[in-house]
């Protein structure tokens, strides 16, 4: 059991635009029944960025690398969020959640107290694209009722400004737009974002969270001043604090994801499927789960 508290603090005014301070690539791994992926958020490297435990990203289109899926897990203490690119998953809990993951789709989901769900794939072959992210709860609301938010892409916003830029608001909000995702301590601003060659964008981020950009198809530049850096597909561009974030696509189109949130700056407890703030509780979630207390 480990404690990781990754700090974001930087000098310096937080209404200055935001640039990297860390830029790591992710990590191969495995998770589920042998779904292949690359783990960006829980790496030795970089072990968490507050309130965020994990972050993965799963892409391949061969079927061997993600048919196993994700069957029957436990969680305690924290939220999923699944956001598909490409593919079909489905989900499945004990609390008679049932969802169809497809392409633009997402779903948040609050462990609370505890969950038992699986994500598994609805297809044999063909691409299968997305991330899941883990983020935390405050200590207070760990032990709240399980929540389960399962959202179509149809009620995913977009902004479409007139030079090409399209970005789509899961949640938080972008240019007086607000995505559909609700009621989250955590206060997240997570956007999609598509640059066309040329194009640049800048994007308010609330000034105090913590947050950090991944391009997954071509580069970006992000930043406005000398401390900006061209960040390359695949990599995970951890932010300083600031009021805003400037985005440019230079050599050629590019899309990313920009994901921030309010640090919770509570001590981390974490045990696989588990992340509660002390020892003690982490065992007693062993013990429950065992137990057949998570209902």
């Amino acid at each position: 059991m480990t404690t990781a508290m990754t700090s974001q603090a930087q000098a310096g005014s937080t209404l200055k635009s935001r640039h990297p301070v860390a830029v790591l690539r992710g990590l191969p791994a495995s998770d589920g029944a042998g779904v292949k992926l690359i783990r960006v958020i829980g790496q030795p490297r970089l072990p968490d960025l507050d309130p965020f435990l994990m972050l993965d990203e799963f892409g391949s289109d061969k079927g061997a690398d993600y048919i196993g899926g994700f069957p029957d897990h436990p969680h305690r203490g924290f939220e999923t969020v699944t956001y598909m690119l490409a593919g079909r998953m489905r989900h499945g809990d004990n609390q008679g959640n049932v969802g169809l993951l497809r392409p633009g789709s997402v779903q948040w989901m609050t462990a609370g107290r505890g969950i038992v769900h699986s994500e598994m794939p609805e297809q044999e072959d063909g691409l299968m694209q997305g991330f899941q992210l883990w983020v935390n709860l405050p200590a207070k609301d760990k032990m709240c009722k399980p929540r389960y938010q399962d959202i179509d892409p149809e009620k995913i916003p977009v902004v479409e400004r007139a030079d090409g830029v399209a970005v789509k608001v899961l949640a938080g909000s972008f240019d007086g737009v607000t995505g559909p995702v609700s009621a989250v301590a955590t206060e997240p601003l997570y956007l999609d974002i598509a640059l066309p060659a040329g194009a640049a964008v800048d994007v308010p981020v609330p000034a105090e969270h913590n947050a950090f950009a991944y391009p997954f198809e071509g580069s970006a530049r992000i930043g406005s001043d000398t401390e900006a850096k061209v960040i390359a597909r695949g990599q995970i561009a951890v932010l300083s604090l600031g009021a805003s974030v400037h985005l440019a696509a230079e050599s050629g189109p590019a899309r990313l994801i920009l994901v921030a949130g309010r640090p919770l700056r509570e001590p981390v407890a974490k045990y696989g499927p588990f992340v509660m703030n002390t020892a003690d509780e982490i065992r007693q979630a062993i013990a429950d789960y065992q137990a057949g207390r998570f209902v």
